[in-house]
């Protein structure tokens, strides 16, 4: 299933200021549309670098949290969907069980803040715009949709600073 159809890439500007509003941005601290849900490393026990959090594309405010345990020390399965090495938090919603969390509204992240403007992407999007929100994912060797559950495909992001 996908949110929504429309493809929207980012225009990613660093912030002077904390961006404290229920917004897409990338980096800094999470603004939490309700309680905290700082989720911990399986492995290291530790909480998990904030990397963003991404408005959930719809009538009612919903806030989508990602997380993703700190790679300065080697940690496996960050790449695992429910390995504990990597978190989404959706608001409002329920933590997937598989996620341990403590309620701590602060923690460590991945960058200072970042403002994220969505722009609609152009219909016929290639495959080297990998930082998107909505439209169809681009996977890296072959489609790998998750089995069971009722998942959505939301937003990906690539690890290019520029596009």
């Amino acid at each position: 299933m996908i949110i929504t159809n429309v493809s929207h890439t980012f225009v990613l500007e660093p912030s002077s200021a904390p961006i404290r509003n229920l917004v897409t941005k990338l980096g800094g601290q999470p603004a939490w549309l309700a309680e905290p849900h700082w989720p911990l490393s399986r492995q290291l026990g530790r909480p998990m670098k904030f990397l963003g959090q991404f408005q959930i594309p719809g009538e009612k405010l919903r806030l989508a949290y990602l997380f993703m345990t700190d790679d300065d020390e080697f940690v496996n399965g960050t790449w695992e969907p429910e390995g504990g090495e990597n978190a989404l938090i959706v608001q409002p919603g329920r933590v997937p069980g598989f996620v341990t969390t403590m309620a701590e509204a602060e923690g460590p992240s991945i960058c200072a803040d970042v403002a994220v403007e969505l722009m609609p992407a152009s219909k016929d999007l290639t495959d080297d715009v990998d930082a998107r929100l909505g439209g169809e994912p681009t996977w890296l060797q072959a489609e790998e949709y998750p089995s069971g559950g009722d998942w959505a495909f939301l937003f990906q992001l690539d690890y290019a600073t520029e596009h």
